[in-house]
């Protein structure tokens, strides 16, 4: 990934908060994770990953505390910012995130239906590269994570 990559992804996570809270989120600088898959962040978070496929393959996960999430809900006009309303809003930040990388990508650049679950990355399987590259990013009071782990696909059909 270079330098134009991360900033399709960042461009997805601005666009969203930009979008639907009005506060553009502050991104801070992004790094190789080397903590054995966890690259930090709150136990009790909400991580949404959506899956790769095509040219590019891996993932790309966002990952936020509850209080972020039940924020933007309210933001949203939800009045029900439980965790199945919260699992489901870091799943459509990931999806977001993902899809508006697309069109950088390009239209091979394929993604699949959000998997969220409780916690910070832990549950995320390692991904084609070694390490993955964390972005960290404030939004308001607290601070949330886009993690992305992407490499050229090898295999090229014919």
């Amino acid at each position: 990934m270079d330098a134009a990559d991360l900033q399709a992804i960042v461009d997805g996570a601005k666009a969203f908060f930009t979008q639907n809270t009005c506060v553009e989120p502050e991104v801070g600088t992004p790094f190789l994770e080397d903590s054995g898959g966890r690259p930090g962040g709150e136990v009790t978070g909400v991580t949404g990953v959506i899956g790769i496929s095509g040219p590019q393959r891996g993932w790309v996960c966002f990952s936020a505390p509850q209080a972020l999430l039940r924020h933007v809900l309210i933001l949203l006009g939800e009045r029900d910012t439980g965790p199945a309303n919260t699992r489901d809003l870091a799943g459509e930040i990931a999806n977001t995130i993902a899809g508006n990388a697309r069109r950088h990508f390009g239209r091979n650049f394929l993604i699949s239906v959000p998997c969220v679950f409780a916690g910070t990355f832990e549950g995320v399987q390692r991904g084609p590269k070694p390490r993955a590259v964390v972005i960290p990013l404030r939004w308001r009071i607290f601070t949330a994570s886009i993690v992305v782990n992407l490499a050229e696909d090898s295999i090229r059909p014919y």
